[in-house]
């Protein structure tokens, strides 16, 4: 198990991932994005995690899944004294417009809208919003319905991607943030906790 998308820039990254990864298989979920950040209060260590195999962005992620998360966790990173600084810890999901950042989320994600955002242009666009259809038979390549039609486009060929969600119809759409809040309605739940 490991996280999918890390930014650790300052931190002894295998020490980190060395308290991380036995919180988050204790609480059977995988981590989606750990972020060393700083913001307005100072030093801020993010975790977003979701259910594995989960198709559904947030689904099993509660408030108090993530309070039991940043409860161990908060007491795991204070035994090994892995970080220096004074921190928060935040603890959430990925959101409904989560990151796509493994070729196999283009795969669980079938069916749903995503926005990526391309390397280089195809026919003309760096930006391709559409709904995903897997992979090719080759498991190496991600299939995109647009309405110029079906695309399908290397792994390598993608800078960046998220889900779109509608948040007025409750389906995807082209335009939306992932929420910041925390609600039973698929917002991005989240548990904070100052540390140090």
């Amino acid at each position: 198990m490991n996280v999918a998308h890390e930014h650790l820039h300052g931190l002894d990254r295998d020490r980190v991932i060395a308290v991380v990864e036995p919180v988050l298989r204790a609480h059977n979920v995988d981590g989606v994005e750990l972020v060393w950040r700083t913001d307005r209060a100072g030093w801020v260590l993010e975790l977003t995690v979701e259910r594995p195999g989960s198709t559904l962005p947030g689904a099993g992620v509660t408030i108090d899944l993530c309070s039991e998360i940043s409860r161990d966790l908060s007491a795991a990173l204070d035994v090994a004294d892995v970080i220096d600084a004074r921190y928060s810890l935040q603890v959430g999901s990925p959101g409904l417009e989560r990151s796509l950042y493994r070729l196999d989320d283009y795969r669980r994600f079938a069916g749903q809208k995503a926005k990526l955002r391309l390397r280089e242009s195809v026919d003309g666009q760096r930006v391709i919003l559409g709904l995903l259809s897997g992979l090719d038979d080759d498991g190496q390549a991600v299939v995109v319905q647009t309405d110029r039609g079906t695309l399908n486009l290397a792994f390598s060929e993608i800078e960046s991607a998220h889900l779109v969600f509608d948040w007025n119809k409750g389906e995807p759409r082209a335009r939306g943030r992932k929420p910041q809040r925390a609600s039973d309605h698929g917002r991005k739940a989240r548990a904070s906790r100052r540390s140090k």
